[in-house]
């Protein structure tokens, strides 16, 4: 496992792992880059998306923030205070902007992104001081399942 700054993984931790590696399945069934995301209030699921830029013709549409924007309108608000979102992949710096301002309190994501990741990787955007709130993470979790996915995917179109 990669050693990232964790908070303690929880029971549920793999179990939503494993809901947001079928969604990430799901885009590659589509042709998208092939990452799943799913973001959980208690034990309950608020919202879950999958990559789809592509498809929908929107740069904007990786699979973190397609969850973010379903439960932002199931629960009426952009806040989102109280969640964990679980993502195959380590967000880029454009979802975690997105994370910061929902207020997401944790992140748990499985294959770390060396290129362009942006919690803990090539960016460590979770851990700036400049913003204003703090965002607890977790990486690495089905971290093997997650990056053989994304292998498979990128060996396959070249």
């Amino acid at each position: 496992m990669t050693p990232f700054p964790r908070v303690p993984i929880v029971p549920a931790d793999e179990d939503w792992m494993r809901t947001a590696l079928e969604l990430a399945q799901r885009a590659e069934e589509a042709g998208e880059v092939p990452v799943g995301a799913v973001l959980v209030r208690g034990d309950e699921r608020i919202g879950q998306g999958w990559n789809r830029p592509i498809g929908s013709h929107d740069p904007t549409a990786h699979a973190e923030i397609v969850a973010l924007r379903e439960a932002g309108r199931r629960m009426a608000n952009y806040r989102l205070v109280e969640t964990t979102l679980y993502v195959t992949l380590e967000p880029c710096i454009m979802c975690v902007g997105a994370i910061m301002h929902a207020r997401i309190k944790r992140l748990v994501f499985g294959a770390p992104d060396a290129r362009c990741g942006a919690v803990a990787s090539a960016v460590h955007l979770a851990d700036a001081d400049f913003l204003n709130h703090a965002l607890q993470y977790t990486g690495g979790v089905l971290e093997e399942s997650c990056s053989a996915l994304l292998r498979r995917f990128f060996r396959q179109k070249r």
